[in-house]
């Protein structure tokens, strides 16, 4: 006699890497195959906060001094890294929220940070203006146009649970950064009355060991730049919509903020809430859907499918379409941490690395 029937898989996932140690955020692949590791300082032991993966094991990237901080404002290393980037010329560039525990950033520690790959050396350091990188910002996700201006424009997310939420802009040429978007609702989390996220079956809030629940707070996260480089598209972690903005409005220095804030689109209900966006060359969005253990794919029709769907996909957090024809994606049990969890740590290591095939390379805007 059959039993009954269960969730059934979609999409074939394979391992690449476990962790036993701190929890993983984001992953990048290098051109040449090359996988870089981070992990962000969030209570864990963090032994370095970006790695390259070798032969299975996780060395400290560029080097251990990198990686050893002489405090939060350490301009000269990484403080607690949230995102690393290969860019379309094969440069790493690490994003440095300055921020270890969420606590209120100092000038010098929220940076981005070039590293060369054919040397393995760093080669540039951004650093970010007290009116760009403010005290509450948490910079998260960032990605590259290196076809404007005269060495290419970078745009991140601030993700700030404490603060206002917006679109960091960098000039790489000159280092000048500005804010855009600042506050736009299309940057902030929802409140529960039009979003209540379910995890794993259950209601997903801030859960203190002492006090009441409350709702997440966590703003402009995920982040994609459209194939030709024309719209922007982010949303907050705390929705299930998501939205683009013409990188035009957000490059230009002119504009006000309200002819910034005329381009921006709503891209609709993506199904479940997000904490990574992606692109291909082919033209498609990638979304990472931590409320159903799955990796979503709009198609340039409009329509949407699965790309994967599988139960280890627990909280799926960044993804890296690589030159090898994959996608390469976290499951870090983010939500099992803790703060939502009434101070209970219910992770259950390892925490791991997947890739799928695609048959798709990454935006080179180049």
């Amino acid at each position: 006699m059959n039993g009954p029937l269960a969730d059934e898989p979609v999409g074939d996932l394979e391992l690449v890497h476990t962790f036993t140690g701190p929890m993983p955020t984001g992953v990048s692949v290098s051109h040449t195959g090359r996988v870089f590791v981070n992990f962000p300082k969030w209570g864990d032991e963090v032994p370095a906060t970006v790695v390259e993966l070798r032969d299975g094991r996780e060395v400290p990237f560029p080097d251990q001094a990198w990686n050893q901080p002489a405090r939060d404002d350490d301009a000269g290393a990484f403080v607690s890294v949230q995102s690393i980037v290969v860019d379309p010329a094969d440069r790493l560039w690490v994003l440095d929220t300055g921020s270890p525990m969420f606590r209120p950033t100092k000038p010098g520690g929220p940076k981005l940070v070039r590293v060369d790959l054919d040397t393995n050396s760093v080669a540039q350091v951004i650093t970010f203006p007290t009116d760009v990188a403010l005290p509450s910002t948490y910079l998260n996700d960032v990605r590259f146009d290196l076809r404007r201006g005269d060495a290419g424009i970078a745009y991140i997310t601030d993700s700030s649970d404490s603060g206002p939420n917006g679109i960091v802009v960098v000039d790489l040429a000159s280092g000048a950064s500005w804010r855009r978007l600042h506050d736009h609702p299309s940057t902030k989390a929802e409140p529960l009355s039009t979003y209540r996220p379910i995890v794993e079956g259950r209601p997903f809030l801030e859960r203190p060991a002492d006090g009441a629940p409350k709702p997440l707070s966590m703003g402009s996260d995920g982040i994609a730049i459209s194939a030709d480089g024309s719209r922007l598209h982010y949303c907050p972690l705390a929705s299930r919509r998501w939205y683009s903005v013409a990188t035009d409005a957000l490059a230009d220095r002119d504009l006000t903020e309200d002819l910034v804030a005329a381009t921006v689109t709503d891209e609709g209900d993506k199904g479940g809430g997000s904490d990574g966006l992606e692109t291909d060359d082919a033209g498609r969005f990638y979304l990472t859907s931590y409320e159903n253990n799955a990796v979503l794919r709009r198609r340039p029709d409009g329509e949407y499918e699965t790309v994967v769907h599988d139960p280890r996909l627990l909280w799926p957090d960044t993804m890296s379409v690589a030159t090898d024809g994959h996608l390469y994606v976290t499951a870090n049990q983010l939500h099992r941490q803790p703060k939502y969890q009434r101070g209970q740590d219910l992770r259950r290591k390892p925490y791991a690395l997947f890739r799928t095939h695609i048959d798709a390379g990454p935006v080179l805007l180049r």
